[in-house]
C-alpha cells in the first residue's frame, strides 16, 4: 500500500541558540529541497526559539514543533510550557515522551496520555515517543512494551481527531551518541505491529515514523521499509546541511509508486 506522506524531521534538543536557529531556518528557506512532492518536513527547536524560526517558516510546508508541554492550560507549573504558549509562539506540533523526559525527568506512560489529549483539545499535532531499553530488547519483550505504551497513550482520548497523531518508534538502545540504529528489518516489523496496536484502539492508520541513529548513511533503508512512514533524526540533522541531504536522499530513493498525493 502506498504511502500518501513521508515525514521527515529532527528536534534539536538543547542546542542552537537563536542566532544559530534562524540561520538554520533562513537556509532551509530557501533550499529547493522544500520544492519535493509528498514529504511533509518539521523541526522541533528548543523553547527559546520557537516563535522565532515558525515566523522565518510561516509561508512554507515546514511544521515547527516543541520538545515538551504541561497538559494544563494554566497554573502553578513552575518552569512548564502549556498548549496554549506553544501555539501562541506559532507551533502546531509537540514532541511527547521522549525517553529522555522519561528517564531524567519523570515523564510516565499516563502523563504522555494527558498530554496527547490536550495537545489534540488545543488542535496541536501530537508526536508520542516509544520505545524499549536494552534489557527490554534483549528478553524480547519489545512488541508487549510497545503495545503497553500505544494503549496508555491512547487512553485518554474521547471525541478528538486521533488522525492527527504522530508515533515515533525509538529504541533507547538506538539514541544518543553511542546508539545503534536498529535493523530497518527489526524496525519495518515492530512498526507494522504498533500500526497494528494503533487500528485496534482508533480504527484508523496513523503514521509511525522511526527515529534512532538515523543518518546519512542507513536514511535510504529505513525510508524503502514499507511501514516506517517517515525518520525523526537527531544530530545527523543538526546541521541544515546535513538536514537537506538527508531530505534529498529519502525524496530521491523513494519511488512514485510508494508515495500518492
Amino acid at each position: 500500500m502506498a504511502r500518501k506522506q513521508f515525514w521527515i524531521g529532527t528536534s534539536w534538543k538543547m542546542n542552537m541558540v537563536r542566532a544559530e536557529a534562524r540561520l538554520f531556518a533562513q537556509t532551509l528557506k530557501a533550499s529547493p529541497v522544500l520544492s519535493q512532492p509528498h514529504f511533509q518536513p518539521f523541526i522541533v527547536p528548543p523553547f527559546p526559539s520557537i516563535a522565532e524560526v515558525a515566523e522565518c517558516l510561516s509561508d512554507t510546508q515546514v511544521i515547527v514543533g516543541a520538545q515538551n508541554m504541561h497538559w494544563a492550560d494554566h497554573g502553578p507549573w513552575t518552569g512548564e510550557v502549556s498548549p496554549l504558549m506553544i501555539k501562541d509562539c506559532g507551533a502546531t506540533l509537540v514532541e511527547l515522551g521522549h525517553s529522555e523526559r522519561r528517564e531524567h525527568f519523570g515523564e510516565t506512560d499516563e502523563t504522555v496520555a494527558l498530554k496527547t489529549a490536550a495537545a489534540l483539545s488545543h488542535g496541536l499535532i501530537p508526536l508520542i515517543c516509544i520505545g524499549d531499553s536494552w534489557e527490554e530488547y534483549q528478553a524480547g519483550r519489545t512488541a508487549d512494551v510497545l503495545s503497553r505504551q500505544v494503549h496508555i497513550a491512547l487512553s485518554k482520548l474521547t471525541d478528538q481527531n486521533s488522525a492527527r497523531i504522530l508515533f515515533a518508534y525509538e529504541p533507547v538502545w538506538s539514541i544518543g551518541e553511542r546508539g545503534v540504529p536498529a535493523d530497518p528489518d527489526f524496525a519495518n516489523e515492530h512498526h507494522g505491529r504498533i500500526k497494528h496496536v494503533i487500528s485496534q484502539i482508533t480504527g484508523t492508520a496513523l503514521p509511525v515514523l522511526y527515529g534512532g541513529s538515523v543518518n546519512r548513511s542507513n536514511c535510504v533503508s529505513f525510508a524503502k521499509a514499507p511501514h516506517i512512514d517517515g525518520l525523526f533524526i537527531g544530530r545527523s540533522a543538526w546541521t541544515v546541511e546535513g538536514f537537506i541531504d538527508i531530505i534529498n536522499a529519502v525524496t530521491t530513493a523513494l519511488a512514485p509508486k510508494e508515495l500518492e498525493a
